[in-house]
C-alpha cells in the first residue's frame, strides 16, 4: 500500500514537472513573436563588430556611455551608429537608453542601446562582449554580417535572448 501511494505522489509530480515546462515554453514563444510583432519602423541591415572602451585604470567602473550609464561588459547592450540615432531614439547623454532587436545568424536578441559608434564604414552597430559572444560564442569571426537590428517601441523591455 505503502509503494502505491508513493507511486502516484511520484506520477504527481513528474506531471506537475512537465505542465511547468510546458508553460515556460509556450511563454517563450509568446514573448518572440510579441518581440517580432513590437519591432517599429524598418530595420537597418548591415555588419556589427564588437567595441570595449574600458581600459583598466581609466576610470573607476568604465566609461560612460553616450546615455550617461556606465560601460559594462557582461549586460546585453550595444552602440548604434552616430547617424542612426534618430531612428533608434536619440542616446543622446542623460536620455533613457533605447531597446531593439538584433536578428543575425539565426538567433535572435534584445539589446539596450545605450552608447553611439561604430566607426567603421559599412557596421550599423557595435556589442559589448556579452552580445557578440551571443553571436559569436568564440570571437573568432570579429564581425557579423547581415544583421538586421529593429527598433523597439517603449521602455519595458528585458534585454537578452528571444525565444
Amino acid at each position: 500500500m505503502l509503494f502505491h501511494s508513493s507511486a502516484a505522489a511520484c506520477g504527481a509530480l513528474v506531471a506537475l514537472a512537465v505542465s511547468v515546462t510546458v508553460a515556460r515554453s509556450e511563454s517563450r514563444v509568446v514573448h518572440a513573436n510579441t518581440v517580432v510583432e513590437a519591432a517599429s519602423g524598418d530595420a537597418v541591415v548591415g555588419a556589427a563588430s564588437m567595441y570595449n572602451p574600458f581600459r583598466p585604470g581609466r576610470e573607476e567602473g568604465g566609461p560612460k556611455t553616450a546615455s550617461g550609464e556606465r560601460y559594462n561588459p557582461s549586460a546585453w547592450s550595444a552602440a548604434i551608429k552616430t547617424s542612426l540615432r534618430g531612428k533608434f531614439g536619440g542616446v543622446q547623454f542623460g536620455e533613457r537608453p533605447k531597446f531593439a532587436l538584433v536578428e543575425a545568424a539565426g538567433k535572435k536578441v534584445i539589446v539596450k542601446i545605450n552608447d553611439v559608434g561604430p566607426l567603421r564604414p559599412g557596421r550599423v552597430i557595435d556589442f559589448n562582449e556579452r552580445t557578440m559572444r551571443h553571436f559569436d560564442p568564440s570571437l573568432e569571426r570579429g564581425v557579423i554580417k547581415n544583421v538586421k537590428v529593429s527598433p523597439l517601441s517603449g521602455d519595458d523591455w528585458t534585454p537578452g535572448p528571444v525565444g
